[in-house]
């Protein structure tokens, strides 16, 4: 049952990015491993990570679209699912240095160790073991999701007003994992991470096995996202963002679909930071910061909102332009994001891939109408 409800979503266009991201998982890792370092075809490894950090906001992205695009929540707090993503998957990390440590204390992390913790805090246990790990990163932004959600949309807050509390909710974690007594590392976080799952993290195979599953991981959210917004729920989805009223007056629970989408939502923003961080290394309350959640609506303004493949393209091409303009020019790069986020709402308002569907959509019907005229039957045309 399950299985046919993704199959149905698979469209010439999802299939078609499906398949690109699993070729990209086989074939970067390949070049990194394979190829010898002089040959022109070979990715170094410091390229796989930065790609493989692309592949992270990309799902990131994927994931605001799915809430903003299709049900019309426009979420400024998605970075702090991802964040706590990222905390899970950092607080194993963590747990797996031993006594490696700068203070060689096999139980507490050094930063515990420098603020003179005694002993390890309650919410550390269980993670020495990735299971349980794995399940923190769905739960604990689903959970939150789920407490934010039930509370917000249950009061009918929505538009501007859900979008500064899911900002103020952003800016309060922010200001929690600040503090030193969280027992998360303060303002300097997790770091120095060691192994994952035995392996270690620096090596060129593990960060070749971390790029291949940031893909495999967007590939299949990209997958689920099709099959929920392509079913009847989808389907309604978009009548709640179309006209929340009428829908609630035709017997639907709004509330209830919101929160589910919400929750969803969470959950794979939580994957994205879970597999950001042992790529990049570290992660901090920087995380959270409300700009990195505006970032967000940025790169999925720029590649097309409500098309699910408009948002991995804009946050890949968002971020490679980052890398490119902060390399060589550092003190003006946010000039250029503002400048391309304005352009791109004045002269393409439905995105990169919205406009370019909006151009087939107009060919075809401007075909159609030939066809039409010239007493051809257009309808195997109609069917492409």
């Amino acid at each position: 049952m399950i299985t046919s409800f993704l199959l149905r979503s698979l469209d010439r266009t999802i299939l078609t990015a499906v398949a690109v991201l699993i070729a990209v998982a086989l074939l970067v890792p390949a070049s990194n491993l394979l190829l010898p370092a002089d040959s022109a075809l070979h990715i170094p490894t410091y390229l796989v990570a930065l790609f493989g950090k692309y592949l992270t906001y990309a799902l990131l992205a994927l994931a605001l679209d799915l809430v903003w695009g299709f049900c019309g929540i426009l979420s400024l707090g998605h970075a702090a699912f991802f964040s706590l993503g990222g905390y899970a998957m950092g607080m194993y990390l963590m747990r797996q240095i031993g006594a490696r440590g700068v203070y060689g204390n096999p139980l507490l992390p050094d930063f515990m160790v420098f603020l003179n913790w005694k002993e390890l805090p309650w919410f550390w246990y269980g993670f020495d073991m990735f299971w349980f790990a794995a399940i923190m990163v769905l739960a604990v932004p689903g959970l939150l999701a789920f407490v934010f959600g039930w509370f917000a949309f249950r009061s009918r807050v929505n538009g501007v007003y859900l979008s500064i509390i899911t900002q103020a909710m952003t800016y309060a974690l922010l200001l929690a994992f600040f503090r030193n007594d969280m027992g998360f590392g303060g303002n300097n976080g997790l770091t120095d991470f060691k192994d994952i799952l035995g392996f270690n993290i620096q090596a060129d195979g593990t960060r070749a096995v971390l790029f291949a599953l940031s893909a495999i991981f967007l590939a299949l959210a990209l997958i689920l996202s099709a099959a929920i917004v392509r079913s009847k729920y989808g389907k309604v989805l978009v009548g709640v963002r179309d006209a929340e009223s009428r829908t609630r007056f035709l017997g639907y629970r709004v509330e209830h679909m919101k929160l589910f989408v919400f929750v969803v939502s969470a959950m794979m923003a939580g994957v994205a930071g879970a597999l950001y961080v042992p790529q990049v290394g570290i992660i901090n309350p920087g995380e959270f910061a409300p700009a990195n959640s505006i970032e967000v609506v940025i790169w999925t303004a720029v590649g097309g909102r409500s098309t699910l493949i408009g948002p991995i393209i804009g946050a890949v091409l968002v971020n490679g332009g980052k890398t490119v303009l902060t390399g060589i020019a550092p003190d003006s790069w946010l000039f250029a994001l503002g400048a391309l986020f304005v352009a791109v709402t004045l002269f393409l308002p439905k995105g990169i891939v919205g406009t370019i569907r909006q151009g087939l959509h107009r060919r075809r019907a401007f075909r159609r109408a030939r066809l039409a005229e010239a007493g051809v039957d257009a309808e195997p045309l109609a069917a492409e």
